[in-house]
């Protein structure tokens, strides 16, 4: 298929731990707080191509610890928060489902809860993003496999919150940064030398 000018590419945030402080089962908007780095990111994110989306998994709802409504609460603070950085959240993207769940019909496998790619090729339809330009950025490895089966780039934000690694393909990030600022740094720099086109990137290295 071919490039089109509205195809753009999107950075894929993960929330809880990547963008905002980790809080289990948290859907109060007086709670939520930037994780380390993650307002820096989004004045940096403001300013460049990328479209920005969240992607969470939230098995709250299966577990019954919350309904699925109390979800447009969150993305509403979510945009707020965007807002005061400069930044537009162009989509929150809601898993919630839970095989280990017991609230029907929520209890249950599906093809959107990472690590499995369903959150984000929707929002790659939906938004006509560029997936093979676009990143995931995740504190735990269901996130990066979930960015790679999707065709993004992953980047993991080693902040301790993954405890099972596994070395598979799927699984392997092309980064590991210390937070979602470092990430982003990456990536603005990696768009930008990437965007100078081959001539300009085989002069790059002449030099």
């Amino acid at each position: 298929m071919n490039r089109t000018s509205n195809q753009r590419p999107a950075v894929f945030l993960d929330k809880d731990g990547t963008l905002l402080e980790n809080i289990p089962y948290n859907v109060d908007p007086a709670k939520m707080r930037f994780a380390p780095g993650a307002g820096e990111a989004l004045e940096l994110l403001a300013r460049s191509p990328f479209r920005l989306v969240v992607v969470s998994n939230q098995g709250g709802v299966a577990h019954g610890r919350f309904a699925q409504e109390a979800l447009h609460g969150v993305e509403r603070q979510l945009r707020r928060m965007f807002e005061r950085c400069g930044a537009t959240l162009d989509a929150a993207c809601w898993c919630p489902h839970d095989p280990a769940g017991h609230v029907m019909p929520y209890a249950s496998a599906c093809l959107c809860r990472k690590p499995q790619p369903g959150m984000l090729l929707r929002a790659g339809r939906e938004l006509r993003l560029d997936l093979t330009r676009s990143w995931m950025v995740g504190d735990i490895l269901n996130d990066v496999e979930a960015g790679n089966r999707a065709g993004c780039r992953s980047v993991l934000v080693d902040c301790g919150n993954e405890t099972e690694w596994q070395s598979a393909p799927r699984r392997l990030p092309y980064a590991i940064v210390a937070n979602l600022y470092e990430a982003t740094q990456m990536i603005v720099e990696r768009h930008a030398y990437e965007s100078r086109g081959p001539r300009a990137m085989c002069e790059t290295v002449l030099r």
